[in-house]
């Protein structure tokens, strides 16, 4: 390399900081134009924050048995405890629990869920679809077919056998859901790695003595993560929703664990009752919720693929 191409090199490096500074600014303002994305981000960062201060903004603790009384069993929207001054504002369930709160509490453990086996599923399917595009070959070939192996069998069936063999928890569904999520991420760096695998930089860091390690992790890796980032968002939307399921089929988290698809699950035996709120008020958490993730998701791809932008 001569002295005139290493001192270019130099001030592309020197500049690039800037230009990406500026590129994330111009990402914000094109992400925040979109008036439904910006609701649905709004959206996004209040059911967070919901989630978060539930033990101080919830009006009561709904899983402490103290501050639960089956007289106010299945009371209706905006009626009073029969014990105290309480209101309810979205009614009681079956044993008194107050709703509002509820919902509260079962989003903690829904985002909990959805984000912690997304993060992780993530880092599994990101580290095998990079090592299966940068070696190619017979890893190539080997990696691929235990995905798409996977990939033909349906997410739930594979989380419901996993969860009927492991039983009910926190840490066996977010388990469950990163086995049956993996392959997704695996296969979307994948094909953006094989593009960029060819490319010339990737060749000039082998040239140089770059460990196949730091190509992977420094060069190949950072230019694969937009798709990545897409994907991320829907994988935890689809998390939040299987494990509703899961709750709501009775596989999921027990009984005695905050969630929205126990909620909607204990709620699914008064309808025809009338008492509609146990169940819809819930189910209408996990509705805004999941769309609001999606809807996010849906303009990073927009942003992150101008060629998709209308």
């Amino acid at each position: 390399m001569s002295d005139a191409d290493h001192t270019s090199g130099v001030d592309v490096a020197a500049e690039l900081p800037v230009d990406k500074h500026f590129r994330l600014k111009e990402m914000l303002f094109d992400f925040f134009s979109s008036p439904i994305a910006a609701v649905s981000f709004l959206g996004v960062l209040l059911i967070v924050m919901c989630a978060a201060l539930a033990p101080w903004i919830a009006p009561s603790n709904p899983y402490d048995l103290a501050t639960v009384d089956v007289l106010d069993s299945r009371l209706e929207p905006g009626e009073q405890s029969s014990m105290t001054d309480f209101i309810f504002v979205l009614g009681s369930d079956g044993i008194g629990r107050d709703i509002l709160s509820a919902i509260f509490y079962g989003l903690r453990t829904s985002l909990l869920v959805g984000v912690a086996s997304g993060f992780i599923g993530f880092s599994i399917g990101s580290a095998v679809g990079l090592i299966s595009a940068y070696f190619g070959g017979r890893v190539d070939t080997i990696i691929m077919r235990i995905v798409d192996l996977q990939l033909s069998f349906p997410t739930i069936l594979i989380a419901l056998i996993l969860m009927a063999s492991l039983g009910q928890g926190v840490d066996k569904i977010i388990f469950a859901l990163v086995v049956a999520q993996w392959a997704y991420f695996a296969r979307a760096i994948r094909g953006a790695a094989l593009v960029e695998r060819g490319k010339e930089y990737i060749e000039a860091a082998k040239s140089l003595g770059f460990s196949h390690t730091e190509i992977i992790r420094k060069h190949l890796l950072p230019n694969c993560l937009p798709p990545l980032i897409v994907i991320g968002t829907v994988q935890i939307a689809h998390a939040i929703a299987l494990e509703a399921t899961l709750s709501f089929l009775g596989v999921g988290l027990p009984i005695t664990e905050p969630s929205l698809g126990l909620l909607i699950a204990n709620g699914f035996q008064y309808i025809l009752s009338g008492a509609y709120w146990i169940s819809v008020y819930p189910g209408i958490a996990l509705l805004l919720t999941v769309v609001s993730i999606n809807l996010v998701g849906d303009r990073l791809r927009d942003i992150l693929n101008p060629r998709l932008q209308r």
